[in-house]
């Protein structure tokens, strides 16, 4: 395989829901085909301006805002879960919790300063630059606190999909800087090894510390090796940042026994993927079927070949 399916990423992915409190109910929020949803909304733009002229905003549009502001926040990947063994659990009291505490940011700029007689007019100047820059950036922290604990409360269902919404809005820019003008591909690749190792792990029963991974950029696939023994054993992987958006956030890194390396055709609930059945083998071509999951598992789709 040279190229990728012309299905988008997600294809091999269902729709999702999450229920939260919203006014004085409780509200649906559907992941659907790429798009955050608003079922129980009909119609969210006017309740944005409604808020904007000093209405209520109804925790649902807020919910749609943050995940729009972070579809493609690389802080995202080292937040959001390596595995489904490895959930990340916050509940909406402890995002309410959090938005008090965002509320609550007060700066007192008498706090910890000398009280001059009559202040010079520059060390004034000083002062409120000083406090402008201490509220913007306790403001800023707080809210971007509040954003991920809101994305995290959707449940694990979404913290996946979301990681595959950021890996896409990436994976064909490696070479573009991000806005600090750093180089994207570090969190890209730790990105990829960290949620690679716990899957190599279930695959061979190797230690993830003996999982080494490299960005794939070249035609094909990339390439599994496994060399040395006892403490020298090493898996060595190299397989496009892609991967992490159509073949681990769609559920397929390891079906049937067999490790996932691409995906042929995507689709749901069938799939043809391409796959190893061993480290070094060549890959095959194979047919992958959706199913339920076990009871407790969390929410995401199941694939048997």
């Amino acid at each position: 395989m040279t190229g990728m399916p012309n299905e988008p990423w997600y294809a091999p992915l269902p729709p999702c829901d999450a229920t939260v409190p919203c006014g004085q109910g409780r509200h649906t929020v559907r992941w659907e085909a790429g798009e955050l949803r608003l079922p129980d909304h009909s119609d969210p733009e006017a309740e944005l301006v409604l808020a904007a002229l000093g209405g209520d905003k109804a925790r649902c549009v807020e919910i749609a805002q943050t995940w729009r502001r972070h579809l493609a926040d690389l802080t995202v990947l080292s937040i959001g879960p390596r595995s489904a063994a490895d959930p990340v659990e916050v509940s909406w009291d402890d995002v309410d919790a959090a938005a008090q505490a965002t509320q609550a940011i007060v700066y007192n700029p008498r706090h910890g300063t000398m009280q001059l007689a009559s202040p010079p007019a520059a060390a004034i100047a000083r002062a409120a630059v000083r406090r402008m820059r201490y509220q913007q950036e306790a403001g800023q922290a707080s809210q971007r606190r509040l954003d991920m604990l809101s994305l995290l409360a959707l449940g694990t269902g979404f913290q996946v999909r979301l990681i595959g919404q950021v890996i896409a809005a990436h994976a064909d820019r490696l070479d573009e800087p991000d806005e600090h003008g750093h180089s994207i591909r570090p969190a890209l690749k730790a990105a990829l090894a960290g949620r690679l190792a716990p899957v190599a792990e279930r695959w061979l029963g190797i230690d993830p510390d003996q999982v080494e991974v490299a960005l794939h950029r070249d035609a094909g696939w990339g390439s599994v090796e496994l060399t040395g023994r006892g403490e020298q054993r090493r898996l060595r992987v190299s397989l496009p940042v892609w991967w992490l958006a159509r073949v681990w956030a769609c559920g397929l890194a390891l079906t049937g026994r067999h490790l996932v390396v691409a995906v042929e055709r995507a689709g749901w609930p069938d799939a043809q993927v391409l796959a190893l059945r061993a480290p070094g083998a060549e890959p095959v071509s194979l047919s992958a079927h959706a199913i339920d999951g076990p009871p407790g598992t969390p929410d995401g789709p199941h694939w048997e070949i």
